[in-house]
C-alpha cells in the first residue's frame, strides 16, 4: 500500500510539473505566435477526440477520488498511476508531433 501511495503522488506531481513546464513560454511572453499561427487541428472523424477527453476526465476523476480518500486505496492509486503515465505519453507524442511541424 505504501508503494502505491508513493507512486501515485510521484506520477501526479511529475504530470503537474510537466504541465507547468509547458506553460512557461506563455508566462514569459514568448508565445511563438508566428510558428503556431499555421497549425490547425483537423479530424476526419469526430470520434478522434473521444480518447483524449476520456483520458483527461478519467485523470481528474481518479485524482479527486484519491485525494478524497487520502491515497489509502491501492487499487485507485495504481489506476491513477497508469492513467497519469498514459496521459504523459500522450502529451509527449503531441509535443513531438507539433515540434516536428514547427521545425519543418
Amino acid at each position: 500500500m505504501k508503494a502505491s501511495l508513493i507512486a501515485a503522488k510521484v506520477a501526479v506531481r511529475l504530470f503537474l510539473f510537466l504541465i507547468l513546464l509547458a506553460l512557461v513560454p506563455f508566462f514569459t511572453g514568448n508565445t511563438m505566435d508566428t510558428q503556431l499561427q499555421n497549425i490547425y487541428i483537423t479530424a476526419s472523424n469526430k470520434w478522434v477526440f473521444a480518447y483524449p477527453i476520456l483520458l483527461a476526465l478519467g485523470f481528474i476523476a481518479l485524482l479527486v477520488l484519491c485525494t478524497i480518500k487520502k491515497y489509502t486505496k491501492p487499487d485507485l492509486n495504481w489506476l491513477l498511476v497508469l492513467n497519469t503515465l498514459i496521459l504523459i505519453a500522450y502529451g509527449a507524442t503531441i509535443y513531438v508531433r507539433i515540434l516536428h511541424i514547427i521545425n519543418k
